[in-house]
């Protein structure tokens, strides 16, 4: 048998995508609905002495944060491989974003509009960086209702940038979302082949 001669034996294009927000914004929960494998899950529990750093107004029943990434894996037709990189969304851990961006084709940046200024450390991250990335308004149960005219406003964001509707704990929305930034990173430029090299 001979391998790399036929279509069969191909491996598929891997693709890098970051999942990026503010503390409690729904990245974990996000990646563990879209994902096909079991994903990989860096959390650690709140404490007392986390209290003064961690501000929970608005997420108070949140009793666990991620520390490094969470990470989960989709696979498109057999021809190519999302992976899924969660960021943590905590200034303290803020060290780890560089690596996690590396080779990435763009980012979803979820947002909470609860306590939607949680977003825009992230949103100026990737504008610095000149990568693609669109913003996802996770849609809490109690959360008000903005118009996506009114986050634009808010977060100052280009007309160019996607922002899309989501709830984090559903694989259909969760994948829309990811669809959309591959589109906004292809009409960007961004080719999805060779992103993790």
């Amino acid at each position: 048998m001979e391998f790399g001669h036929t279509d069969r034996w191909r491996l598929p294009t891997a693709i890098k995508i970051l999942i990026a927000g503010g503390f409690g914004a729904g990245k974990t929960t996000m990646v563990g609905a879209v994902s096909e494998t079991r994903p990989l899950r860096t959390e650690e529990a709140l404490t007392h002495i986390g209290a003064h750093i961690d501000d929970l107004a608005g997420v108070e029943r949140k009793l666990t944060t991620t520390v490094a990434m969470d990470f989960g894996r989709i696979t498109i037709r057999n021809d190519y491989m999302l992976y899924l990189f969660g960021t943590p969304g905590q200034e303290r851990f803020w060290f780890v974003w560089d690596e996690l961006a590396v080779g990435a084709l763009g980012a979803v940046v979820l947002a909470d509009t609860r306590r939607l200024d949680d977003c825009f450390p992230s949103v100026d991250y990737f504008e610095k960086r000149d990568q693609p990335f669109i913003v996802a308004l996770n849609c809490f149960d109690g959360s008000r209702p903005f118009t996506v005219g009114e986050v634009r406003s808010a977060i100052g964001l280009e007309p160019d940038i996607p922002i899309v509707l989501c709830d984090a704990r559903k694989r259909d929305s969760g994948r829309e979302v990811l669809i959309t930034l591959m589109e906004h990173a292809i009409r960007r430029g961004v080719s999805p082949v060779g992103t993790m090299s």
